[in-house]
This record gives C-alpha cells, sequence and structure tokens, in this order.
C-alpha cells in the first residue's frame, strides 16, 4: 500500500481516537489496537466517512505472542509501521496500604510492560529500514509520584526509562524514540467524573482548564514531523493554567 501505516496500542475512546483521526486525516493508513475491537466500531466508521483508511484488531497488548503476531500480520497483509505509539494505561488510586500485590503489578503491566512489547516490537521491524518513530504517551506521574498513586507512577516512572534507554540506543540507526508527559486531565468522561466525586462541577471550570484529546492528537501529529536534526525525545504538554 502507498499510504504510511500508523499503529496506535491501547487505541481508547479518547486519546488514542484523536491520534487516529489526526493521522487519518493526514493520509495515513491507520491500525487500532485494543482489548475488544468492537469498541472501536464508531471510530472506524466517523475515520471512513472522512475519507480515511483504518483497520482494527482484538489485541492484549500484555500478551506477547498476540503482539508479535499482529505486528507480523500488518507488516505482511497492510504495509511497513512508520510510527508505533504505546497508549495503555492503567491510572488507579490506592492507598499504598490498600495496594495488593496483584493492583500493583496489574497497573505496571498495562502502564509499563505494554510499553516495552510495543517498542521492542515495532524497533524489530524498523531497524532493519533505518526508520520510524515509537512514541510513548506519559503522564504527570512520569514524572513525581503523587499520594495514592504509588502504583501508577513506578509503572510511568518504569516507561519513562524505556523510552530514554530506546532513544539513547536507536536514535543512531534513524529510529525517533520520544515520550510524551500529559501533565494535565484531559477532558474524557473519566476525569469529569472524578472531577464531579471531588464536589467541583467541570462543566464550570475555566475554558482550556482540562486538554482537549485533538490538542494530544496534534502534538504526536508535529512530534512525527520533525526532522532528524532536531528530534524531540521528551515533550511535556499541559494547558496555560495548569501548575508545574
Amino acid at each position: 500500500m502507498s499510504e504510511p501505516v500508523c499503529l496506535i496500542v491501547g487505541a481508547g475512546d479518547y486519546i488514542g481516537a484523536a491520534i487516529a483521526k489526526r493521522f487519518a486525516k493526514g493520509g495515513f493508513t491507520v491500525c487500532l489496537a485494543r482489548r475488544d475491537a468492537s469498541k472501536s466500531q464508531a471510530l472506524i466508521e466517523e475515520i471512513e466517512a472522512s475519507g480515511g483508511t483504518v483497520y482494527s484488531y482484538s489485541m492484549d497488548a500484555r500478551e506477547e505472542d498476540q503482539v508479535i503476531e499482529r505486528y507480523a500480520a500488518i507488516e505482511k497483509d497492510i504495509g511497513p509501521l512508520e510510527i508505533v505509539i504505546s497508549n495503555a494505561g492503567g491510572n488507579v488510586n490506592f492507598s499504598i496500604l490498600d495496594t495488593t500485590e496483584r493492583v500493583f503489578y496489574k497497573v505496571w503491566r498495562m502502564a509499563c510492560f505494554t510499553g516495552f512489547l510495543a517498542g521492542r516490537e515495532a524497533a524489530r521491524h524498523m531497524v532493519p529500514r533505518g526508520r520510524g518513530s515509537i512514541f510513548f504517551t506519559g503522564a504527570t506521574a512520569s514524572l513525581r509520584g503523587a499520594s495514592g498513586y504509588a502504583a501508577f507512577a513506578s509503572a510511568k516512572f518504569g516507561l519513562r526509562a524505556l523510552a530514554q534507554s530506546m532513544a539513547r540506543e536507536l536514535g543512531p540507526q534513524g529510529l525517533h524514540i520520544a515520550h510524551l508527559v500529559i501533565d494535565s486531565g484531559v477532558d474524557t468522561a473519566f476525569v469529569r467524573g472524578r472531577i464531579q466525586a471531588r464536589g467541583i462541577d467541570p462543566e464550570k471550570l475555566p475554558t482550556d482548564t482540562l486538554m482537549k484529546p485533538d490538542s494530544v492528537g496534534e502534538a504526536y501529529w508535529n512530534l512525527h514531523h520533525q526532522t532528524p536534526d532536531a528530534w524531540t525525545h521528551e515533550m511535556d504538554i499541559r494547558p496555560f493554567a495548569e501548575k508545574f
């Protein structure tokens, strides 16, 4: 196929969907991977209605065999991967005393281990070609651990370290590796529900207090189109009113 291929691992309904729409708009064939592909039907219809090309797959990003098989199938049936974005999450809030071994390990697998599998497998296909982008979605927790977020912050710290190591190893081989710190609440139903639970009406927040998913998609688009003489390896984005 003539269109470059973008794979989004953890293609959820908000950030993942926004990234997918931006790359489809830019002429990429978009591949969506999530545990239940049927949940992407509305997104598929929206992209196709806009003239884009999109494929959707059920894949558990924590399972090595599934990741290996899916990447190989995309390379064989769709085309060479030009960009892979690891967007899987696992944001939970637990007191350290209530954080069980199961919770900690599950969050680590979701927010860190998935990045390793997604990034390594992408590199295996891209290194022989000497080009490609591998990007990782980070969070405020990638930079500092907050009360109640020991599991999530530990995983996100690990994902950031993975991205740094891969950038140093693979950059000289022509691959653009970058980690995006989303230092903000993103405007999703999940985030609005958390704000509501704190007794705050999200509808009364000042304009642009929450980050729009489309803005994240645009950041990834711009990141991918940097030239190798000025690659960004870590980008932090936040609303103008966010304290940092």
